[in-house]
Formats: structure tokens, C-alpha cells, sequence
């Protein structure tokens, strides 16, 4: 109805600007709004004040924002893959279903109808995004160590160590995954000794199985103390038979 009375009262009028035409409008507006009501007492202008204004709230500080929900199940390193990222959550949610809300800038992980993480929106695929809080505190021991750290400890044990912890840490999808198998080694020298758990590593590099559980089963075995295993490069020999053509054939 306010629609088609304004529209009424503009339609032989031209405007050469949206501001101009506003200023039309509101001034119809507060026209309207101070007309008496037919069948009740005052007008519109009377009634918001009376009723409406003394509800209104401020305006959120924070623009609202669209938002998208995803249905998830927490991995066992306590990591939820949102849009090709992963995002942590408190350990104790392993295997639980929980809903990611995304926005532009952010995403909320709900659990049970609550907030249980909040993170900043990544856009880097299959990167990690962890908060030390989520951690169990064994993870969070691993904490101060670091990628460069682990590397230096490996060198300072011999080539083998060094070569086997640079392996975990660029076969994980983030290096910190690789933390406790490189701790693991550590715990090994101080049981095994330096020089034994570089013996295991080299033979663990030579059959192929750079890992902290074969390591440990080269030492357990007493592997490490035998002789290197040998490699032998050897010139291809043709076999010998009446369908290989010698070099003089071809002369």
C-alpha cells in the first residue's frame, strides 16, 4: 500500500539521481507516517515510538555473514578435513561426527550444538591448522622440537640417523606427524647407544624400510652388529643361446 501511494505521488516527476529521488521519498515517508489512523487512535509515527523503539538493540558489532555447514568425522590425529584443509579439534572428539561452519574468514566446529574449536578460514590445500590446546600432552611435548632441530640431532649421530629422521619428516603430511617417530629414534639411542642405532638406520636405508619400527627391529635382532649388507653391481651378461646373434653378424 506505502508502495503504491508513493509511486502515485512520484509518477510525474524526474529525477536525475538516486539521491535525489530518496530525498523525495523520505520526505513522503514522514508524511505518511504523521497521517492519523482511520479507525485507531494516533498514527504511525506515535505507535513506533510508543512500542517498537524501546526494543531496538544496537546493530551487531560484526557484519552477519553467510555461512555453510559440513557434516565430519575427526581423524585420528584429531584433525577435521575442511575444503581440502584440516582443522583441529580437542583430542577427545577422535572418531565423533561433528558439523564445520564455514564463512569467508573463519571456521567453527560445533559438537553436540557447541562450539568446540574456532579457527581462522585456510585456503591452502592439504595443510594443517592446530591449536596446542587440542593436543594430548604427549603431543605437546613435541612442541619444541622443530623440523631443523630433529635434523641436527640426526647429524650429529651419523648419516643413517640423519637420513632416516628427514625421511619421516617429508613422508607425513605436515612434518610435525613425523615428531614422535623421530623422538622414538632419540629414545632408542638412549637405550641402544649412539653408535648401534646408527648401525640400525644404515641397514634399515639399505633394505628399503627407512622406519622407526624397523630400526628397532634391526636392533633388537642384534642386525646392526653383523657386517653391511653387501651390494654388488654386476655388468649384464647375454645369455648364450642360437637366437642371439654375436657381433660378427654384423660385418
Amino acid at each position: 500500500m506505502v508502495q503504491r501511494w508513493v509511486l502515485a505521488r512520484l509518477r510525474n516527476h524526474r529525477f536525475f539521481s538516486l539521491a535525489e529521488l530518496n530525498k523525495a521519498i523520505t520526505g513522503l515517508i514522514a508524511d505518511l507516517n504523521q497521517r492519523p489512523f482511520r479507525k485507531l487512535q494516533g498514527n504511525r509515527r506515535e505507535w513506533f515510538e510508543r512500542l517498537d523503539q524501546p526494543a531496538l538493540r544496537a546493530l551487531p558489532a560484526q557484519r552477519y555473514e553467510i555461512a555453510t555447514f559440513a557434516k565430519c568425522v575427526v581423524n585420528i590425529d584429531y584433525h577435521v578435513e575442511v575444503d581440502h584443509h584440516y582443522y583441529s579439534v580437542p583430542h577427545s572428539l577422535v572418531r565423533q561426527q561433528v558439523y564445520a561452519r564455514l564463512t569467508r574468514f573463519g571456521v567453527e566446529i560445533l559438537h553436540g550444538g557447541r562450539r568446540v574449536a574456532a579457527h581462522a578460514r585456510s585456503r591452502l590445500s592439504g595443510k594443517y591448522t592446530t591449536l596446542p590446546e587440542h593436543m594430548p600432552v604427549a603431543h605437546r611435548a613435541h612442541m619444541e622440537w622443530t623440523p631443523g632441530r630433529l635434523l641436527n640431532w640426526g647429524a650429529s649421530v651419523g648419516p643413517g640417523a640423519e637420513a632416516i629422521v628427514r625421511h619421516l619428516l617429508t613422508n607425513r603430511p605436515h612434518p610435525e606427524m613425523g615428531y614422535r617417530a623421530c623422538l622414538g629414534l632419540l629414545a632408542l639411542a638412549r637405550k641402544y647407544g649412539r653408535e648401534r642405532l646408527e648401525g640400525a638406520c644404515q641397514r634399515a636405508l639399505v633394505v628399503g624400510s627407512p622406519t622407526r619400527r624397523s630400526v628397532l627391529s634391526i636392533l633388537k635382532s642384534g642386525l646392526d652388529r653383523q657386517s653391511p649388507l653387501p651390494i654388488e653391481l654386476t655388468e649384464w651378461q647375454s645369455p648364450e643361446h642360437e637366437n642371439v646373434r654375436g657381433p660378427d653378424y654384423y660385418h
